[in-house]
Order: C-alpha cells, then sequence, then structure tokens
C-alpha cells in the first residue's frame, strides 16, 4: 500500500523526540510484517501468543501474557479468538483445576510452520538494512530500552 505523503508540517522537535521516532519506526515495522503475514489472518499479538503456546505446551495463558508484557483483558481477547479460529485450545490444568493451560491444535501447528518460514524471511528483510555491526548495536541498544520495563512502576 503506498503512503500519502504528509503535507509540509511544522515539527517543533517532535521528531527529534526519541520516543516519537521509536514509535514511527515500530509502525514501519508492523506494516511490514502485515504486508507479509496479512493472507494467514494473525496479527503479531496473535503470533507471538501462539509462537510461545507452541513451544510451551500447557502453558498458563497468564504466563504467556507477562512474557508478552500483556494485561490479563487483551490476553483472553486473544486467546478467545485464537480458539474461536480452532489454532489453540483451553485444557483443565492437571496441577490446578481452577486454572487452564494453552495448546496449539493441529491447525495451530499448520499455521505456525507457515508462520515461521515468513518470518525468516521478514527478519532477514529487516536486518539486511544494516551492517554486521550496526545490527548487533542495535540489538544491544533496543535490550537497554527494553530494560526500562523493568523500572515502570504499575
Amino acid at each position: 500500500m503506498a503512503r500519502t505523503p504528509a503535507p509540509d508540517l511544522q515539527y517543533s522537535g517532535l521528531d527529534e523526540l526519541l520516543g516519537y521516532r521509536l514509535r514511527r519506526a515500530q509502525s514501519a515495522v508492523h506494516r511490514d510484517y502485515n504486508a507479509a503475514f496479512d493472507d494467514l489472518k494473525l496479527t503479531q499479538k496473535q503470533t507471538g501468543v501462539m509462537w510461545l503456546v507452541l513451544c510451551n505446551p500447557g502453558v498458563a495463558q497468564g504466563a504467556i501474557g507477562a512474557a508478552l508484557g500483556m494485561d490479563r483483558a487483551t490476553m483472553m481477547v486473544i486467546v478467545d479468538r485464537l480458539e474461536a479460529r480452532g489454532l489453540l485450545q483451553r485444557v483443565r490444568s492437571r496441577k490446578d483445576a481452577r486454572q487452564r493451560e494453552l495448546v496449539a491444535t493441529p491447525e495451530g501447528q499448520r499455521l505456525m510452520k507457515k508462520v515461521h518460514t515468513r518470518t525468516i524471511a521478514h527478519e532477514k528483510r529487516l536486518k539486511q538494512l544494516f551492517t554486521g555491526t550496526e545490527l548487533r548495536t542495535f540489538e544491544r541498544l533496543l535490550q537497554k530500552l527494553q530494560s526500562l520495563e523493568d523500572t515502570v512502576e504499575e
């Protein structure tokens, strides 16, 4: 989808703010992801949930939410949608009957094989924007920014 260029606007420093630039970069990556995965009808958040469920069969919904930084309500909506599509299911925990564990269905496993293949191509496309040194530096800097999560009080 071609983007319409923005008119000449005065940004008054907005375009120099780190948070603004990170958000714009994240939006560009998100649009690129959507273009690559649109026909699979799977959002980035749904992909993250499915990925972790596939790697951790029987995982608790709350553990996935915590790993992905999603609140309980968001996780519930995502799991409901994935379950309605027949990609995962909730099963009663053998350890605690009050809890539900998540497992990928055979359909979910098949879909995730496609997702893995496309993810490799998508990552390659992103990484090609950088030299090896730039990429290592970028990954280190992203980790520093991610560490902010440990300092934010809820």
